[in-house]
């Protein structure tokens, strides 16, 4: 799975950010003008301002005939403010305003097919990935219309050669557009068909997406700041690429960084981080991009660990929530930030305001689920925990696995009499876990083999007590961590932990009796590492004790990294 990181990471960030919307039909007729646009322009701004209702602005929209052609300023501006509309959680009015010029402007052919592109993520909907293949192919073919006709030599030896002049700034333009485009198109043909034909082609077409932001880079070098107005657009899409690809190939395991530095593809973390930040700082088209690619990083990545990174990505949070308050993408991230500093409650809040402020975009509704089922796990709340797992369960296709794993988890901690009323079984819940694997290139994903491994076991056995699966599921998915900021939940959960000790020392399992006490003692010293170092590496020592049991190498391997981290922290 390490060679997916590069695409999956992408599309998380995308998906993140994004929603598609649905498919539109806009009214078309001959001789359409640059005025009739404009005109439409002009009634989007008096709506903003509360100048007409919008059944009335809708009536307008469709007695206008689409235009047949825009300048690169006037798509710039026309694609800000769709996305401003967008982040006003107007997710059809910004793509029904943004489809007529999809095929004939660069800009708002990126974006129509970026909305495509999540849609399809968020749904795994075959319709839905279709239609997001046929946009990337229509948005690089808009792209490439634009583009230096000749490409016998790269921009930048055809700078060397003839000068700055020799180029036009919207073929520039086109060509950041047609990479950022390109990745698109990767990302749809993966999702589309996992095949390993498919993952290189795909692969191939990143290369290349890398190759083309470089060389306008080093294009842009030679052209001064004050040459347009619409140098930033380009100065900020050209960052944001380029800071994506240092930062997703950072994260690539050393081995394969080896073999892509034979080819020609190294990535720093810190010019990634640096280009995002910079890109996310500025006014833009892809600054929302970079903000919440950032985003993704700080709270999915490395949450924890570049705090001051980390500190600058969430003041970025505020100052976007202060200018789009309603935006539930950036509601949803500020909810992720506030689970980080232990604020449980608060995120809790802030995701059910997610659901609460708007019923169009379904998909955040279920991201909102997930979180708000640990939130509430976090807390003991197991009935809003379970109610949460199972909205996800039976309205996300994403991992039905996990989600079923995580229901029987929570049946197993719940009353008697609240498992009878859901017409529930936990047994067949942990044992279908198996049935809804999904594989990647043919590999199975590795969390999704965990939970089927721990379904079997405790679907078949006896000898555990009805806290373990819930807490082997925090642990899985860093849940400790997360409650590392608030001392007072470890305390709660170190108790659950210790109770649990006890019952399996008077009932083990046959089977797993020694990996359970082991887990439990690596569970105690990851609580103690956050309240009482002492005992924390008398907890963790004791494991080294216990020999030959199914997962001796990994948890004694884990117990080592944490008595290092404990002894870094001291």
């Amino acid at each position: 799975m390490l060679h997916l990181t590069t695409i999956s990471l992408f599309a998380s960030v995308i998906t993140a950010t994004l929603q598609a919307v649905e498919e539109v039909t806009p009214v078309r007729r001959a001789g359409a003008t640059l005025i009739a646009a404009t005109s439409l322009h002009f009634r989007y701004f008096s709506f903003l301002k509360g100048g007409n209702k919008y059944d009335k602005f809708k009536d307008a929209y469709e007695s206008i005939p689409a235009a047949t052609t825009m300048d690169l300023i006037s798509s710039l501006e026309e694609c800000t403010t769709r996305l401003y509309l967008f982040l006003n959680n107007r997710f059809s009015d910004a793509i029904h305003l943004i489809y007529p010029w999809s095929k004939n402007s660069v800009y708002p052919a990126r974006i129509y097919g970026i909305l495509t592109v999540i849609k399809a993520f968020l749904t795994f909907d075959p319709q839905e990935i279709e239609i997001g293949m046929t946009a990337t192919k229509e948005a690089l073919r808009t792209c490439n219309s634009f583009r230096r006709k000749s490409r016998m030599m790269s921009f930048s030896r055809l700078v060397n050669k003839q000068g700055i002049n020799a180029i036009k700034e919207e073929e520039l333009h086109a060509e950041v557009c047609y990479a950022e485009c390109l990745i698109l198109k990767s990302t749809v043909t993966f999702i589309q068909d996992d095949s390993v034909l498919r993952f290189l082609k795909s692969g191939i077409n990143v290369g290349l997406s890398c190759q083309i932001y470089k060389d306008c880079q080093r294009v842009l070098t030679q052209i001064p700041n004050y040459q347009s107005k619409t140098y930033r657009h380009l100065v900020g899409g050209i960052k944001f690429g380029l800071g994506v690809f240092n930062l997703i190939l950072s994260l690539v395991p050393p081995k394969t960084l080896k073999l892509l530095n034979v080819v020609g593809y190294s990535g720093n973390r810190e010019v990634g981080l640096t280009l995002l930040h910079d890109s996310a700082s500025e006014s833009h088209t892809n600054n929302i991009l970079s903000v919440l690619t950032l985003f993704f990083y700080y709270i999915s990545v490395a949450f924890g660990v570049e705090k001051s990174h980390s500190s600058a990505a969430e003041n970025l949070s505020l100052i976007y929530l202060q200018k789009f308050p309603n935006c539930v993408i950036l509601q949803f991230f500020h909810a992720r930030f506030s689970m980080l500093k232990g604020y449980f409650k608060h995120a809790q809040l802030t995701l059910e305001e997610c659901i609460f402020i708007q019923n169009e975009w379904k998909q955040v509704h279920h991201l909102c689920y997930w979180k708000l089922m640990w939130c509430h796990s976090f807390l003991l709340d197991w009935k809003q925990a379970y109610r949460s797992a199972e909205l996800r369960f039976q309205h996300s296709r994403w991992s039905k696995a996990m989600y079923s794993f995580a229901k029987a988890s929570l049946l197993a901690v719940l009353p008697s009499d609240f498992v009878k009323s859901v017409s529930e079984d936990m047994s067949s819940l942990f044992l279908n876990v198996d049935n809804l694997r999904i594989r990647i290139l043919g590999t199975s994903v590795p969390i999704e083999k965990f939970v089927a491994e721990k379904g079997q076991r405790y679907a078949t056995t006896a000898g555990w007590f009805t806290a373990q699966p819930i807490l082997e599921l925090m642990y899985a998915w860093s849940g400790f961590r997360v409650m590392s900021k608030n001392l007072e939940l470890i305390s709660t959960w170190l108790s659950i932990i210790d109770k649990g000790g006890e019952l399996l020392q008077e009932n083990p399992s046959k089977e797993y009796g020694t990996d359970d006490i082991n887990f439990l003692n690596f569970l105690k010293g990851l609580c103690l590492k956050y309240l009482d170092y002492a005992s924390a590496i008398k907890n963790l020592e004791n494991i080294k004790h216990y020999k030959d049991y199914s997962v001796e190498a990994r948890l004694q391997f884990r117990a080592h990294i944490a008595l290092e981290q404990i002894a870094k922290e001291k």
